[in-house]
């Protein structure tokens, strides 16, 4: 080897080992902690008797850590199919809407965008208010004449998740518009001048040329999609609060993880061993569920 091949390998760790000294203090140490804490009985913060995977039977057979996981789980569930057929399907239009250059799309790139921008945590206490009983909505829809539409948005079992979803999907639905607008500007102009001229309708052109020439984007963004509906917290906090109110409505599986580790679902006391259990799942859920979904829209994208 020679001294060029080793200056060169400095700069590159030089440049590579800080983003891996992240990686490895921020993801895979919290992981590995979860894991070991995970095999052990504890005693509020006091670490007691190796349990092996003790802990993960009493999440997934024991009450009331069966019934809150299972249905925190569906809630996660809800999530991901809502934001997947909603605000991506939203984020594909309003990207290929703005790519064909429609009037005033320069200013709606800019406000479709403006509010993924705003803190979370301002998003989700302004729209609390916002959904109240005595809230700006219910009032609108009184000002309107529309009394049969007041509703008790956060307060409904049947509302409650719905109503968060969708200010979730009014604060990110500009992320993946803008990610589609640049994997639908990339397109060969050729292709689609060669298709106009052919007489191919604009559905055509765009299910058959713009769409297979974008699943790299909608890759990305399915993949994104997933592990933000598997990971979902702050909405809910804010909004509803820990609790997962009302009647655990609301709950999945990051506020039950939150709740169980800091506070025990029934007796307040931390569950530190099945908080790291339910962490543990978390993890694995998002890494199987990802891997899954790239093995799938890869072996799509090669095919076309």
């Amino acid at each position: 080897m020679t001294r060029k091949d080793v200056r060169k390998g400095l700069w590159v760790s030089f440049f590579v080992l800080p983003g891996l000294t992240i990686v490895a203090v921020v993801i895979l140490l919290p992981l590995f902690m979860s894991l070991f804490n995970s095999l052990f009985s504890w005693n509020q913060l006091i670490r007691t008797d190796f349990v092996g995977l003790g802990n993960f039977k009493r999440v997934f057979f024991t009450e009331p850590y069966k019934t809150r996981f299972l249905n925190a789980l569906g809630n996660n569930l809800t999530w991901f199919l809502v934001t997947m057929c909603v605000q991506n399907a939203l984020g594909l239009l309003f990207g290929y809407l703005l790519s064909r250059k429609i009037p005033g799309h320069e200013f709606y790139k800019r406000v479709i965008f403006i509010p993924v921008l705003f803190s979370i945590v301002a998003v989700g206490f302004l729209w609390g208010l916002y959904l109240k009983p005595n809230g700006l909505l219910n009032g609108f829809f009184k000002l309107i004449g529309r009394p049969d539409l007041l509703k008790a948005w956060l307060g409904d079992e049947s509302l409650a998740t719905f109503s968060i979803i969708a200010v979730n999907i009014w604060r990110w639905v500009g992320f993946p518009s803008l990610v589609f607008l640049a994997a639908i500007d990339n397109v060969p102009t050729d292709c689609l001048e060669a298709a106009y001229l052919d007489g191919a309708r604009e559905s055509t052109v765009f299910g058959r040329i713009v769409l297979p020439l974008i699943v790299p984007s909608i890759t990305v963004i399915a993949v994104l999609t997933i592990i933000g509906s598997l990971n979902v917290f702050e909405p809910i906090y804010t909004m509803t609060g820990l609790d997962g109110s009302p009647n655990f409505s609301t709950d999945t599986i990051g506020t039950l993880f939150y709740r169980t580790a800091f506070g025990s679902v029934d007796s307040g006391s931390p569950e530190i061993g099945i908080g790291s259990a339910i962490g543990v799942i978390i993890y694995a859920l998002t890494f199987v569920a990802s891997i899954f979904s790239i093995a799938a829209l890869g072996k799509k994208e090669v095919e076309l």
